[in-house]
């Protein structure tokens, strides 16, 4: 018998208003969720993704279809009936309490013993690193001790699932990347399945082991990160998730998944097509700017143009190149060494040599 999943999301929309005023924030969407997962909604403002983790959480209804735990549907249950705990984007903390008083509150609501809610909050302060701080007031304490406490009081009572609804984003560069591995460091300790919901493209990759991309209220692409970012089904994933050049061709040779690419006037490319891929016309292939380098026009096997922008960015340098149709715009990033010269400059014809088996075909 197959295991059952951690959460499954059945052909669930969620409408907000009525008649044809109504608008579905969450439309005719499923998914599943494995046991101990780190599982990411990401998409822009206003796709869905909070309210599909407050439907997950109860704090919505589905106007239609079903929500399933461990194989049981919940999407009736009320909140506080489900074993599921939320951190906010705002941590909602007692400013009053002591971080410990914080961390306990929600077992004392539940009735546990004083023995056991003392046992367990000394658990959750060791595991976050917090012991030191257990006797401050909240209100004491920096933003990201406050996230640490937050996560220790919905960890506390041992939930199915943790659902945490854009947490970082009041936290500056430095310590949202300190606080990203710390997540994914609590949710393998835990073992809890994990639902993480940002707009954030690098903190989707960096942490999750799946990523659901939301749009308009659907989700359109479900895959690990490395599934994603290389091989992205749609053009609003392909765009979403990070830099992407799009070029228009015609296909003039198909086999065994790879497809030889008329790009007009810019020249020829060999890229991947998706699994049943019919060709209909023009088609779009996606390349990243880093599976591309530049060199003399003589010297290129894809397209040639004239360097427009040399944007550096301590790490890496974007090369922004107008192709030889004069109306394509094309990016290469190249990783910088330390005191390399940049090899080019403003106005230089440039040709573009591509990697293998990196600009691949969307589909229509």
């Amino acid at each position: 018998m197959a295991e059952l999943n951690a959460v499954e999301i059945r052909g669930v929309s969620k409408l907000f208003g009525f008649g044809e005023y109504a608008v579905a924030a969450v439309n005719e969407t499923s998914l599943s969720i494995r046991h101990n997962e780190f599982f990411t909604l990401l998409g822009p403002s206003g796709c869905g993704k909070t309210t599909l983790l407050r439907l997950i959480a109860g704090f919505e209804f589905p106007t239609r279809g079903e929500i399933l735990l461990n194989g049981e549907n919940i999407a009736a249950m009320p909140p506080f009936k489900r074993p599921i705990n939320t951190v906010f984007q705002n941590y909602a903390l007692f400013p009053h309490m002591t971080v410990a008083e914080n961390v306990g509150f929600g077992l004392q609501m539940l009735g546990r013993s004083k023995a056991e809610v003392s046992q367990r909050v000394s658990a959750m302060l060791k595991l976050v690193r917090m012991e030191a701080l257990a006797g401050r007031k909240t209100s004491q304490i920096s933003g990201g001790q406050q996230q640490r406490v937050a996560l220790a009081r919905a960890l506390a009572p041992q939930p199915k699932v943790l659902l945490l609804d854009e947490p970082l984003s009041a936290l500056d560069y430095k310590l949202r990347k300190e606080m990203q591995i710390e997540l994914k460091r609590l949710q393998a300790e835990t073992g809890i399945t994990f639902i993480f919901v940002t707009h954030d493209q690098e903190e989707a990759l960096t942490m999750s082991d799946r990523v659901a991309v939301m749009s308009a209220g659907k989700v359109l692409q479900i895959g690990n990160p490395r599934e994603i970012y290389d091989d992205p089904t749609d053009r609003f994933v392909a765009d979403f998730i990070g830099e992407t050049n799009f070029l228009q061709g015609r296909i003039t040779a198909l086999e065994g998944g790879k497809a030889e690419v008329d790009l007009h006037a810019v020249g020829r490319i060999s890229a991947s097509v998706p699994e049943g891929f019919v060709p209909d016309g023009d088609v779009t292939v996606v390349l990243r700017p880093e599976h591309a380098s530049l060199g003399k026009p003589g010297e290129a096997n894809g397209m040639r143009g004239t360097l427009t922008n040399i944007v550096y960015s301590g790490t890496d340098t974007h090369y922004h190149v107008r192709l030889s149709d004069g109306a394509t715009r094309f990016t290469v990033r190249q990783q910088n060494k330390p005191h390399q010269a940049v090899p080019f400059d403003l106005g230089d014809e440039v040709g573009i040599t591509l990697e293998a088996n990196a600009a691949r075909v969307l589909r229509n």
